[in-house]
């Protein structure tokens, strides 16, 4: 059995993915609460095995990985495909501008197949090499899921997105965390 963390190295664990957990979960749920529930199931599962980890990045990705599971639970579940859904409703959203607004709602319209990915690879920073693994999928499955997605959105945005970029280029930048546009974590 691992040896049992103290209080003080949970709760940085906790603070250290808890950005990154909300926002998977909001992504593959689409509403807040929903990715509330999802990221205490994430914590709690954390707490009930209580992985050892090779180092922060191992952690975050089983947190990451496990967070998918979650969701994907929460989305087959027989209570979610009865209700009816309350996007219709607005909710407050913490974008400030039109335009990051515009791309977050286009992002959260796509395919899950895409939406993931690409928030994956763009907002948190993961290369696709890293995503093959998280996403249960090869590489260049990856690859393509981000290119016909940077697609997609480009031509919901009218043309405003660069899709000539490669994302075997894409560097590992999850420490900065980029929400404001779609770009690839190395670009300026």
């Amino acid at each position: 059995m691992p040896p049992q963390k103290s209080q003080e190295e949970l709760t940085a664990l906790y603070h250290r993915n808890i950005d990154a957990v909300y926002r998977l979960c909001y992504v593959y749920l689409r509403n807040h609460a929903d990715a509330e529930d999802a990221v205490q199931s994430v914590f709690l599962r954390y707490l009930q095995k209580r992985p050892e980890f090779h180092d922060m990045s191992h952690e975050t990705a089983w947190l990451l990985l496990t967070a998918k599971n979650c969701c994907r639970d929460q989305l087959r579940t027989w209570w979610r495909r009865q209700r009816v859904d309350l996007d219709t409703l607005p909710e407050p959203t913490a974008c400030t501008d039109a335009e990051t607004r515009e791309t977050l709602h286009i992002l959260l319209s796509l395919p899950e197949k895409y939406r993931v990915p690409l928030y994956l690879h763009y907002i948190e920073g993961y290369p696709a090499k890293e995503l093959s693994p998280l996403l249960g999928c090869r590489e260049s499955t990856v690859r393509t899921r981000l290119q016909r997605g940077r697609s997609l959105m480009k031509r919901q945005l009218g043309g405003i997105c660069d899709d000539t970029q490669h994302t075997g280029n894409a560097q590992s930048n999850r420490t900065t965390k980029r929400t404001d546009t779609m770009r690839h974590p190395g670009e300026t």
